[in-house]
């Protein structure tokens, strides 16, 4: 049985979105939005946060396999350094639900904030994606999709640990940033080194 919520409104189409890599110093935000079939219950779903990896991969392919629709939505490093990473999270969100072959007719958004897309109503919830299973499934898609890019690019910089860390803040991943200088994939408006170091070393 689960624990989730199946909708929060009753007989509407509705999309859950979901963003992953807010806070990493690497690689780009990711989004998915997803709109769940209410007769094809997939268990299980829950905050990506809170599941391993392969359980992760599997609900992946149930979500595939089960929902109405899903898409996924991408920013770029550079992208998110012109204009600022919380707007890149709403641009990514944005071009998941663009990807959608179904139009929701509102969306669910986890968090506090969000820009309006097109004129489809949207509510936003905290902590959305441990309380409703269309953003649990779009948190599930987002983290799997974007581990994958990172473990992609940790072929390129494996000095930097992106196979374990996938581009957040770790004391070994400011270490390489600090010992070898920052890649075209590092976020060069975030504070890399943290401890108020300056990157002017590394342009």
């Amino acid at each position: 049985m689960n624990e989730l919520l199946t909708y929060y409104t009753k007989n509407t189409i509705e999309a859950g979105c979901d963003e992953a890599g807010r806070g990493c110093l690497a690689g780009p935000v990711v989004a998915a939005a997803v709109i769940l079939n209410p007769k094809k219950t997939i268990q299980g779903l829950n905050d990506s946060k809170k599941i391993n990896e392969s359980k992760r991969k599997f609900l992946r392919d149930e979500i595939h396999a089960n929902a109405i629709a899903y898409a996924i939505g991408i920013v770029s490093n550079k992208e998110i350094d012109e204009i600022n990473i919380l707007n890149a999270s709403f641009l990514a969100m944005h071009r998941a639900i663009e990807g959608l072959s179904i139009e929701p007719a509102q969306l669910i958004i986890d968090g506090n904030r969000f820009n309006p897309f097109k004129k489809i109503p949207h509510v936003c919830i905290i902590k959305g994606d441990a309380k409703y299973q269309s953003i649990a499934a779009a948190s599930i898609l987002a983290k799997t999709c974007r581990d994958e890019i990172m473990m992609k690019l940790n072929n390129e910089h494996d000095q930097y640990d992106w196979k374990n860390n996938k581009g957040y803040p770790t004391p070994k991943h400011r270490k390489a940033i600090s010992e070898y200088g920052i890649t075209k994939h590092h976020r060069t408006s975030f504070n890399l080194l943290g401890h108020d170091k300056q990157l002017d070393l590394f342009e």
